[in-house]
């Protein structure tokens, strides 16, 4: 994956963390990157504050902060042994307000994080942070999940080839999702899927008239499958597989984050690369809604990508 150049790595000692460490290690070795590890202390809750008598509020934020290096430099000193020059920085605030704009201010091109979600009925790969990074972090954001194994033996690409209207942003995304997926499996040797979720626009309305029979549904059925199906190859035509055997599915459904769920669950996917958008507005609401509700649902590593231009709201302004 010659790719990233400029590699943050955020730690987070509260959670298993070791799989996020080795890929950023391993990423930054393979393409000769600056790899940097920073770790955000998080702002004093206001009634934690007025709780402290022996301590004012700064002097117990220096204490932390204190002990976050500590952690931070023995983490790094375990880098720099395995021949990395990593960098270090502890700073504090919201995590992924100060995650952003460390992004900003240096130029990285990749934040990598162990996945630190919990709570729920369930436990929940994505928390707070992640989530917040994934909508609006302007480089690829991969959330790593602790598991035995240090490679992944299936990994699924989900891109949207659909072209009800002109969206440049999901023309953008599509082959950045490939070449990052493809190259991974190259990589870790894995089973390399690609998922495309379609339907027939209008299909109820048209079988609900009764204006078309069931042979001539199945057949607009058939032919729609088909062109979606000549699309995707199309995207997977300009993308290096040497050494990579692709599995294409094309689920037909109505929900399409759901199909997504379904097929990484029976495929047991490891690692999920798809595209996220942080748009206002009807269309904004509907990608946006696709997106959450796959990546609070999955139970694997994820790695998202924005399209080219992305802007995030966050600034440097205030910092």
């Amino acid at each position: 994956m010659q790719r990233f150049k400029n590699i943050l790595l955020v730690a987070d000692f509260d959670t298993r963390q070791q799989m996020a460490v080795d890929r950023a290690v391993s990423l930054a070795r393979q393409n000769e990157a600056q790899l940097t590890v920073l770790a955000v202390v998080k702002e004093l809750p206001a009634d934690l504050r007025m709780a402290v008598t022996v301590l004012s509020p700064g002097e117990l934020l220096e204490l932390v902060m204190s002990d976050y290096r500590n952690k931070v430099d023995a983490l790094v000193a375990d880098i720099d042994r395995s021949g990395i020059d990593a960098k270090s920085q502890v700073v504090s605030g919201s995590p992924f307000v100060e995650i952003i704009r460390k992004v900003l201010r240096d130029e990285h091109d990749l934040v990598i994080l162990a996945a630190d979600g919990t709570g729920g009925v369930r436990e929940r790969l994505l928390g707070s942070t992640s989530m917040h990074l994934m909508r609006k972090c302007p480089c690829p954001v991969w959330v790593v999940k602790s598991a035995k194994r240090t490679s992944y033996r299936q990994i699924l690409a989900a891109v949207d080839t659909t072209n009800d209207s002109p969206d440049s942003d999901r023309e953008s995304l599509n082959p950045l999702i490939l070449q990052l997926a493809s190259s991974m499996a190259q990589m870790d040797n894995s089973d390399f899927r690609v998922v495309q979720v379609w339907s027939m626009i209008g299909e109820q309305y048209i079988a609900a008239h009764g204006q078309l029979g069931k042979i001539a549904i199945d057949k607009m059925r058939e032919e729609t499958k088909r062109e979606f199906a000549r699309k995707l190859d199309s995207l997977l035509a300009d993308v290096d597989l040497q050494g990579v055997v692709v599995h294409k599915h094309l689920p037909r459904s109505d929900n399409v984050a759901r199909a997504i769920v379904k097929l990484a669950t029976n495929k047991k996917i490891e690692l999920l690369v798809m595209g996220t958008v942080c748009r206002t507005g009807l269309a904004g609401f509907f990608i946006g809604n696709t997106a959450e509700t796959v990546l609070s649902e999955v139970n694997c590593s994820v790695l998202t990508v924005k399209p080219e231009g992305f802007v995030t709201p966050v600034t440097l302004d205030d910092a």
